[in-house]
């Protein structure tokens, strides 16, 4: 059924017609269906008026003779504009399709109209009233990147639980060659890890990574100017691209990932929803196998499939991986400690830095396998990281006891506060020191056992003090025991810490030293 037109547009029709205008420039020049155009141009000629006739006539009279209502009814086109009111409904569900309901008018109806005039009825009937700016993409320059709404999941062998995961989603406009991965959660560790991998999937990377405000992104969200975490800002640096969050609320800055989200829906979730999983990696390549077919198929306009674009457009604009995997960086804080040393919270280790640093509130910039220590963003410190809770990582030009310059938290410093509880705790200090390959890493130490003597009294210490001398044991936890076991309160047997005699009683089936060269 034709539209229908007010008398402006017919005279315009009549108009055109009468300057030799065929009626498909007619619908071209005016933006009316070539259809239309016929349709009237039918009416006209039954009219058996002139057409300069018609052209001179008033509104009036045109509406007379062609009036705005028509009569003819079309059982076929009601049939359609009834059907688009069931497909109006479907429009927010997850994985909807116009072609799959098309496929479903089209079985169900006698004479179905073409797919292409369904969709320009559709589309006649819910005109947008929103009008949107088309986006030219540049081979290389953006990744969009996204998590989907709708979650998968893995089953839990021992309970049969079902264990939510995440899906992360990523398109390269120009080409829109889709890369979608299983992770744990939307936080930072796993969204790192996700874009990674897809720059790897890609094996190149683009100038700008355009990401959602989501919290695992930016610290603080603005319209303007949102504030990118350090972590991700450290990923961008390393692999020589920025990292560019859209507007707050404003999807359509990044539209093609949203539209790459429900083709997950599709392509992806649907043919999964029947299959169990019982880990990431077995989810993760079940997608990789989905992911595959879906690039490979061919657009309907363009002759051509993502994967094709991808590789005969857009990969020589990527630029280069790095040639090293990248390490996610995270932070803390420490103040530099006397003797030193920072204190690591999240390995619970020690960490040298310049002695001159001391008192210096620092910022650790920490990998699984290195520890950076700054001040005033300058570098003051690398280090291997240590596995061992409580241990000390030192480098020998960092510590004060190799320079005469500095005093406090010296070894003379603790000798000093020693002796004032007696010969036997400046015995006990001066080995502790002494057994440790750098003093520093034995102030905390030292500094613990002088101290007992506020809750053990002077006297006591001493004696705990000696009895662990005499057993050449140099460990604070060693002389606390003493005392909590009141054993500083017992006569020190010389002769037993002295004694050489061998505490294995002798036996037949003893071996000796001899077989054990």
């Amino acid at each position: 059924m034709a539209n229908k037109l007010d008398p402006m547009d017919l005279k315009q029709i009549i108009s055109l017609h009468l300057d030799g205008f065929s009626n498909r420039k007619i619908g071209v020049t005016l933006g009316i269906n070539r259809n239309t155009i016929n349709h009237y141009m039918q009416q006209f000629k039954s009219s058996e008026i002139d057409l300069k006739e018609l052209i001179e006539l008033d509104h009036g009279g045109l509406e007379d003779l062609f009036p705005s209502k028509t009569t003819v009814f079309n059982p076929r086109f009601e049939a359609l504009l009834g059907y688009f009111d069931k497909v109006n409904l479907a429009r927010n569900h997850p994985g909807f399709t116009f072609l799959h309901h098309y496929y479903e008018y089209q079985s169900s109806h006698v004479s179905p109209y073409s797919y292409t005039q369904f969709m320009e009825h559709y589309r006649r009937k819910y005109a947008k009233i929103k009008g949107s700016m088309k986006l030219d993409h540049k081979a290389g320059n953006e990744m969009l990147i996204d998590f989907a709404g709708t979650k998968l999941h893995i089953t839990d062998k021992e309970t049969g639980e079902l264990v939510p995961v995440e899906v992360f989603v990523a398109i390269l406009p120009c080409s829109q060659y889709t890369y979608v991965e299983a992770c744990t959660s939307q936080k930072r560790e796993d969204l790192i890890s996700c874009i990674a991998n897809s720059l790897s999937f890609y094996g190149g990377v683009p100038t700008a990574i355009v990401s959602d405000n989501l919290k695992s992104t930016v610290t603080r969200s603005c319209k303007f100017e949102p504030e990118i975490n350090k972590s991700l800002k450290d990923f961008a640096r390393f692999y020589n691209c920025v990292i560019n969050p859209t507007r707050a609320y404003s999807p359509q800055d990044k539209a093609l990932v949203e539209n790459a989200v429900h083709l997950a829906y599709q392509r992806i979730y649907y043919p999964l929803r029947n299959m169990i999983f019982f880990s990431l990696k077995e989810l993760n390549k079940e997608i990789m196998t989905l992911l595959e077919v879906y690039n490979d198929l061919l657009f309907q306009q363009k002759e051509a499939s993502r994967k094709e674009l991808f590789q005969s457009i857009e990969r020589s604009y990527l630029k280069p991986l790095p040639t090293s995997q990248y390490q996610m960086k995270d932070y803390r804080r420490a103040k530099v400690q006397n003797m030193g040393y920072v204190y690591f919270s999240p390995g619970k280790q020690y960490y040298s830095v310049p002695y001159r640093y001391i008192g210096k509130q620092t910022q650790i910039h920490y990998t699984k396998n290195m520890v950076e220590v700054y001040y005033n963003h300058d570098r003051i410190a690398t280090h291997s990281r240590n596995p061992t809770k409580g241990s000390y990582s030192t480098i020998s030009k960092h510590l004060c006891s190799t320079h005469n310059d500095y005093k406090q938290w010296s070894p003379e410093y603790f000798k000093a506060l020693a002796i004032k509880q007696g010969e036997g705790v400046l015995m006990f200090i001066d080995g502790l020191i002494n057994h440790n390959a750098h003093p520093e890493t034995a102030y905390k130490s030292a500094m613990g056992v002088i101290q007992l003597h506020r809750q053990y009294g002077s006297e006591r210490l001493n004696n705990a003090c000696q009895r662990a001398w005499h057993g050449n044991v140099f460990k604070y936890i060693i002389v606390k025991n003493i005392l909590e076991n009141n054993m500083d309160k017992e006569q020190i047997d010389y002769e037993e810490f002295n004694q050489t005699k061998n505490h294995i009683p002798q036996h037949n089936n003893i071996r000796g030293a001899a077989n054990y060269n």
